[in-house]
């Protein structure tokens, strides 16, 4: 399975904005964004950058929310060509991809802690979709679908020591689109996300300029 296995607030750092990556981290104060020390890009020679050009800046809205979601070029390109063919409008259908991709879903439920917490625990098999165990995490969530954790004792203990890690962490929000069952461990998709519901500020217009040149 391709992913990201980087250093993951270098790359918030990058594009100067907290790309909430490590949602129980940040609550700790040692977010560099949020503090003097390292507010400011990787890399040597700070100084002697140039202003970003019309190039750059829409580079970069696109690398935004690609590291937001944690996938990678070619994932995000068949993303775009998907909401592209779509008759609404090609960014808000792409954001509405993305967001209704399983690994996002499983982390908005807050049942595991972070998207990167939650590819791992769909792969690993404790993610079930309407019963049925899916180990892709790039899987596209509908209108009426339940997900649920394993029913096996191993996933059920782990997914709530994850629970208990996002207690007092206001990120990810309550979601208006998921019925969330934390009793049960269960959520189901009462209705298809909409532009609102992205955590980060995106343009996303600047990002079908920079796919569609």
């Amino acid at each position: 399975m391709a992913r990201l296995t980087g250093p993951t607030t270098r790359l918030s750092r990058r594009e100067g904005i907290n790309l909430m990556l490590k949602p129980v981290r940040d609550q700790t104060g040692k977010n560099p964004l949020e503090r003097d020390y390292k507010n400011y890009p990787p890399g040597m020679h700070i100084w002697r950058r140039s202003r970003h050009t019309a190039y750059a800046i829409r580079l970069r809205e696109k690398q935004k929310v690609k590291r937001h979601y944690g996938i990678l070029e070619r994932q995000f390109r068949r993303y775009f060509g998907i909401a592209e063919r779509s008759r609404e409008n090609t960014g808000v259908s792409l954001l509405r991809l993305l967001e209704r991709r399983l690994d996002n879903v499983v982390y908005k439920t807050r049942f595991i802690a972070g998207r990167r917490g939650a590819r791992q625990a769909i792969v690993h098999g404790h993610v079930y979709v309407n019963d049925k165990k899916v180990d892709r995490p790039g899987c596209l969530v509908e209108v009426g679908d339940k997900i649920s954790v394993n029913p096996r004792e191993k996933s059920q203990k782990y997914s709530r020591a994850q629970m208990q890690l996002l207690e007092g962490v206001p990120v990810p929000p309550e979601q208006t689109w998921l019925q969330v069952n934390p009793d049960k461990l269960e959520a189901t998709v009462a209705a298809l996300p909409g532009r609102d519901d992205v955590l980060i500020p995106v343009e996303e217009q600047l990002i079908v300029e920079f796919c569609s040149r």
